[in-house]
Order: C-alpha cells, then structure tokens, then sequence
C-alpha cells in the first residue's frame, strides 16, 4: 500500500475522503442523557440542507428540525431501541428541506457501548427519495394491473418450462373455483382439467408455438372447475426466454373467463339455426298447401264433371260423396292453419292419433281416386294403435304416399297398396308398399327426397311430395327409409319417435 503523503496527516486524508461520500456519515455519543454529535461529514449541507456545525451544536435540528412531525416518533423509538439493546438499526423516515422540500431519507447504522456505559452511535443517512418515487410508480402500476384483470376477469400465469411448474395469479384461480390466491402448482394440475375433447387441439396449440411455429400461442377450450362444471376459457401467451440452444424456458399470459361469451355466441348460432329452420319450412309451406289441396281439388272437379251427365239417383249418391269431400277439404285447412301456427311458434304440436282411424279417414278423402284406378287396399293396422303426432303432418305423409301409389301404378297389372304396422327395435313403425312402376334406387338414391325431384315420365309430378314427406317426419324425430325395385314396386317405411 502507498503511504500517504508527509505534509498531509491520516485524518485530514481520510476526511476529505469521507466528505467525497453523498451520503451523511456522523458519529454521535449518548451519555448520562446528553446525545451529542461529535463527527459529520459535509454531505449534510446538501443533505439536510444543514451545515455539520449546526447539526454538531445542535442534533435536535435533524429529529425536530427536518423529519417531519408524523415520523419522529418512529425515528427516535428505532433509536432508542438500538440504545438498550445495542443493534443494528435500518429505518426510512421523511424529511421537510427549506429548498428541495419533502424527501425519504434512510438511517442505517448500529450502536456501541463503552466501558464508562457510554452509548457510541456509528450512523449513515441516504436520500431514497428517487426510490421511493420509483417503488410508488411499480405499487400504483401493479395495483393497476390487479384491477384491470379483475376487471376484465383475467388471471396470469407463468410457466417454468424446464422443471414443469406454474405460477398462477389468483383471479385465474379463482375462474375455477378456488380461493383468490396465488400458486405455484405442477402444469398437469391445469391440463387435468382440461376438458377430454379439447386436449388434443390445446396441446397442438401450444407445441406450435413451442416449436416457433407461431409467434404466439392463442388457445379456447373448456376447464373443469371444483364445482364439477365447465367453463370455457380464452388463454394468450408467448414464451419470453430461450436457452443458448434456442429452447424455450419461460412462458407468460393470461387466461380468461368467456364462458358467458361462449354462450352467446352458442345461444346465437342456436338461433341462427332455428330462423334458418323455420324460413325453409315456411318456404315450404307454401307447397304443402298446393300438394295437399290438389288432391281435394282434383276429387271436387271430376265429381262435378260427371254430376253435370248423371241422372238423378247416380246425383243423390254423388252429392254424398261431394259432402265427404267437403268435410275432408274443411278439415285440410283446419290442419293447415295449425300447421301456420305451428310455424310461427317454432314446435311441433302432437296430439294422440289413432292410426287405422286416421288412415281410413285419408282413404275417404281420396275415394274417387280409389275407385276410378281400381285400386285394392289392405289395411294390417291393429286397431288400438295410437301415434303422438302432428294431425296436419300426418295427413300430408299419407297423402303423399297414396296420392304417389296410385299415381304411379302399373297398366300391366291391378293396383295394390298395403299399409302395415309393425315394431322394429322397439319404435314403432307404418310401411307403405305398393305394387306399381317401381324407382330405380341405384340411379336415383341420393336425389329421391330432393325438392322438384321427378322419376317418371307423368306429367302432374311436380317433385315435391317425398320432399315435403321427408321434412315433415324428420321434424316430428322420425325417419324414412325406402326399397323398390322397377316394375315390381315400393315400399316407404316411416319410424316413429315413439316406443311400443
């Protein structure tokens, strides 16, 4: 070590040296009740804004003259504590300066008892203002962020790559039920709840971005919470630190809560389907009506037509069957203004049917027709079987299935349609089989029950009837199945959504 230069003596080197330090060094002495500073640096003058005189010939400058009233009872409490016990003392307090105003200053230093019971204090003051500003600014900024993610129902989490754990705040704990308070938990304790039909496309997510496939790592899916119910979330993050070797070590986001959103978004689809449903079956309603009137329609013409040439007893057993018309048209409408109400209301009204009873009142309806193409009907209905269906639907069903048999029976041989009940997996279940011109399914399989479809060469297909048959079973929870073969005929089987 150099020495020091002759002409200068140690303790003027070392108090220059001393006074270089920003900070306050000064030596006070406790003894038989007197505190008496016996050393201070220059520091203070820009300190304290106090010469070291002043503060030497009078200490109270510093605890009455520039801490302020609110921290000189703590300031002297530390102290005197440090007195009685003889240890480190480390304490903030603020201080009114005449120039720089309020400023946070920091006393550290501790305490030595001498032989004559004399207390030595050995003590250094910084100016933490600057700090302090600094702490507030990070406290209101963090206060800040705890509110906008209770706001905006966020939680945050923070994931450990290497060793597989996660800090997770406590709103984000909170979204699954558990106390608001922060954890540290392994990663499987989140991905074991999340819901079976999502991992797969969570963990896709993730690893893309793991692999920097992705700039960042966005993922929806649903977490159970300790109610046992899910909840859809919406979690964003990104990985922040990379090894040497460019693998990911740290990854950061949020998570939160949009099950209500989801919801929303589920109920407006929901709607969108059902405003969808119901345009299309009002579109068709409009050729509901036409099918199922054409049929009154056509029995009421050539009625009359042949009433105009009858002579008076063939007029009597005409105007019957005009009334029988008349009753079956009355009752069409009455149906099809159910079938408007239904409509407008978004659901299917049922009522109790009885099946043979109901056939044979369609049978009615189209006795002319029977009659004129000479047709044979066998009925294998039980008598006691009932149906919970719409009347309407059911009427257009076996009209359309009638109406088609006779329209498309064969010259070569008497027309024939059967109409049998049977049980099939416990659901009950009508087949209507005919002997007629018959569909070449092969050809025409994925086009039979589309609108304006026509497969024979008759002139009052219109290509609508299976179409509107197939909509109206099918919303009654029902389906149709059909087998035909060309020239031997068909058979339409319709399920019912009802158990025997």
């Amino acid at each position: 070590m150099s020495q020091i230069d002759d002409a200068e003596s140690d303790g003027a080197f070392y108090k220059k040296l001393i006074d270089e330090i920003p900070d306050l060094i000064f030596k006070a002495i406790f003894n038989d009740g007197t505190f008496k500073v016996v050393f201070c640096n220059e520091s203070i003058n820009d300190l304290l804004e106090i010469t070291p005189q002043m503060f030497m010939d009078n200490p109270d400058t510093l605890i009455h003259g520039r801490i302020i009233a609110e921290d000189q009872h703590l300031f002297l409490k530390k102290m005197l504590i440090s007195k009685k016990k003889q240890v480190r003392y480390d304490h903030e307090f603020r201080v009114m300066l005449p120039v720089k105003g309020l400023r946070w200053m920091r006393i550290t230093g501790k305490s030595e008892k001498a032989a004559n019971k004399t207390v030595m204090f050995y003590s250094r003051i910084s100016d933490i203002t600057d700090f302090k500003l600094q702490e507030e600014k990070m406290q209101l900024a963090d206060e800040r962020f705890e509110f906008a993610m209770k706001a905006s129902s966020e939680g945050v989490w923070d994931v450990n790559l290497v060793n597989e754990e996660a800090y997770f705040s406590g709103q984000l704990m909170k979204i699954i039920g558990k106390e608001e308070k922060e954890h540290i938990v392994p990663i499987a304790f989140w991905t074991e709840r999340i819901h079976p039909e999502d991992l797969e496309a969570y963990t896709a997510t993730r690893n893309k971005h793991l692999s920097k496939k992705t700039p960042y790592y966005e993922s929806v899916y649903r977490v159970i919470t300790d109610l046992g119910k899910y909840r859809w979330v919406l979690s964003r993050g990104k990985v922040v630190k990379y090894n040497a070797e460019n693998k990911p070590l740290r990854a950061v986001g949020t998570l939160r809560d949009i099950t209500q959103i989801k919801d929303k978004e589920i109920q407006l689809g929901n709607t969108l389907n059902i405003i969808g449903d119901q345009n299309n079956r009002l579109s068709n309603f409009a050729h509901i009506v036409s099918h199922n009137l054409r049929s009154h329609a056509s029995n009421l013409k050539m009625l009359l037509d042949l009433f105009k040439n009858a002579d008076n007893d063939e007029r009597d057993e005409m105007l019957q069957h005009l009334e029988g018309i008349s009753d079956g048209l009355s009752i069409t409408i009455s149906h099809l203004k159910e079938l408007v109400e239904i409509q407008t209301e978004i659901k299917n009204v049922k009522e109790t049917l009885n099946l043979r009873h109901y056939l044979k009142n369609i049978l009615s309806i189209l006795h002319n027709e029977i009659t004129k193409h000479g047709v044979t009907i066998e009925i294998n209905i039980p008598l006691d079987i009932t149906i919970e269906y719409n009347p309407a639907y059911l009427e257009s069903i076996l009209l359309n299935f009638t109406t088609n048999a006779i329209k498309y029976s064969s010259i070569d041989q008497k027309p024939i349609i059967s109409y049998d009940f049977g049980i099939e997996n416990g659901y009950k279940v009508l087949s209507v089989s005919d002997n007629g011109l018959g569909i070449d399914l092969k050809k025409h399989k994925n086009s039979l029950f589309g609108m304006y479809k026509t497969f024979h060469k008759n002139q009052n297909s219109r290509g609508i009837g299976l179409f509107i048959t197939k909509n109206q079973v099918e919303a009654m929870g029902g389906k149709i199945e059909v087998f035909s073969e060309v020239n031997k005929g068909t058979t339409f089987k319709i399920y019912f959504d009802e158990e025997y």
